[in-house]
This record gives C-alpha cells, structure tokens and sequence, in this order.
C-alpha cells in the first residue's frame, strides 16, 4: 500500500471516529434513552468529548515522534477541529436548556465563573478551529504559529472547567489534568529525553505524582477534605483504579507502544537487509 492510501484511510477512519460519539448521542436522544434529563446529559457529553479530542490533538505531535510514524501528522487537524465542534455543540446544547434565552445564557456566562472560563476557552477553540486551513496559515505566516499557542492556555482552561463542573466526582478531570502534565512535560523536554525510555520513566513518574496532587488539593479547597486521606487513598490497593494509577498505566503503556514499535522497526530493518544481502550478488 502506498503513503497515499495509508494517509486516505487514516483520516477515513479518524473522521469516523470523530463522528461516532455524536451520532451515538444522537440516536439515544432520538430513542429517548438519554435519561430523564436528555439535555443534561447531551451538554455533559458533548463537554467530555471536546476535552477527549483536545487532548489527543496535542497527543498527535508526541505520538507522531515517539512511533516514528509521520501520517500522524495528517489527522491532527481533524481531531482539533472535532473539539472545537463537540465544545461548540456543548454551548448550543446548553442554551437549548435554558429556552434559547440568549439573555439568561450571558448573564450566567457572566456571572458563573466557571461558564465564563468555558466560553474564553470554547473562544479560543473556535478561532483555532478557523485558522487551522492552510490558506489562513499562508495569510498569517508567523502570527500563525503564535496565535496557534493558544492550544495551550485553551486546554488548561478547558481543565479547570471541567473540574469545576464535575464539583465532588473529580476522576475524569484530574485523570485529564494528570494526562496534560504529560503532555506539556514531554514538550519541555530536551529532544533526547524525549525519545529515550529514561524520559518517558520520568513523565510516567512525575504525571502520577502530579495528578495525586491534583485529587489532594481539589478536594482539600473544595470539600475541606484531608491531603493524607486522598494520598491514602492513592496507595490502597483495595481502592483502585484512582485517577493517579490510570495515568500511570497509559503512561506506560506509552513506554510498551514505543518499545514495540522499535522492535517492529528493528525486525524489518533486519530482513530487509537480509533480503538483500540474499538476493544481490
């Protein structure tokens, strides 16, 4: 198969994927399987999967590196711009609850602190979402990379409204705060460090600590709930699976995927110069 046709079926099946979640939704809203809330429930998704594809989207450039594999880099856009989708469905969504009252809508946004961090970050998203073409990278030609920034402060605001929203049931967020560390982590990385298994160890180790942080301080501030209690908590093994210990799994699952994806590398290298070797005098 061709690069070509490997990138065609890339993007077919990540736009699949892309448009999975919100025809599932559609189709339980439609069967009335949503609940006694439906449009509770649609604004909570619609959330949950704008803050899943931002975070993959900033996923592609380290997955692209570690696996050595550069059709990631075609589909990156897409998973954008599906985030800025879902975050702009979860808005719409929103205000079809509160009757279309554009009113009610921006006064809440104003009043309600962590609405109003929502709507910069759905903001932020959206202008993202616009410019990712390349016609406005030719137009905006240095400004593009800086404006594209953005992706960053947006994603650390999209956190903190997640967390926010999710008041005392905090596993996803600080499961995605703990996965953003290691994202922004591995960017500060110095490039060798970033593809050696030393590196990744470190991220795995750092990532999980942080994330035990995060579960400590929120429920600390917010519920007045003892730090000891959640490090406790962390290290019973009667309680599993805490936010912490899933960040360490994908962070070393992480380490398994590079590693067999070097030894794949290595076996083909290997038998192709064999090949070689046998066939040519």
């Amino acid at each position: 198969m061709t690069v070509q046709r490997k990138i065609f079926w890339l993007r077919l099946v990540t736009l699949v994927g892309l448009c999975l979640p919100a025809l599932e939704l559609a189709w339980r809203w439609y069967t009335d399987d949503l609940g006694a809330r439906p449009v509770t429930v649609a604004t909570h998704a619609t959330g949950d999967w704008a803050v899943v594809f931002l975070m993959l989207s900033l996923a592609m450039t380290p997955a692209r590196v570690l696996l050595d594999w550069m059709p990631l880099i075609h589909i990156r856009r897409r998973i954008g711009v599906a985030a800025a989708l879902y975050a702009v469905a979860h808005l719409l969504i929103y205000v079809l609850d509160q009757k279309w009252n554009l009113v009610v809508v921006a006064t809440e946004i104003v009043k309600r602190f962590y609405l109003t961090i929502g709507f910069v970050a759905l903001l932020a998203l959206v202008a993202l979402a616009v410019t990712s073409t390349d016609g406005w990278q030719k137009r905006l030609k240095r400004n593009w990379k800086r404006l594209h920034w953005l992706i960053y402060p947006a994603a650390f605001i999209a956190i903190i409204h997640f967390f926010i929203q999710s008041k005392v049931k905090i596993g996803e967020p600080a499961f995605t705060a703990g996965l953003f560390v290691w994202l922004m982590l591995w960017r500060a990385l110095p490039i060798g460090l970033q593809k050696s298994y030393r590196g990744l160890a470190v991220l795995a180790v750092v990532a999980t600590l942080s994330t035990v942080v995060f579960e400590a301080t929120w429920y600390w501030l917010v519920n007045n709930v003892d730090p000891l209690r959640i490090l406790a908590a962390n290290i019973d093994p009667e309680l599993a699976l805490r936010p912490a210990h899933k960040v360490l799994i994908a962070s070393t699952l992480v380490i398994l995927a590079v590693a067999l994806r070097r030894l794949t590398l290595a076996a083909n290298k290997l038998w192709t110069k064999r090949y070689i070797q046998s066939t040519i005098p």
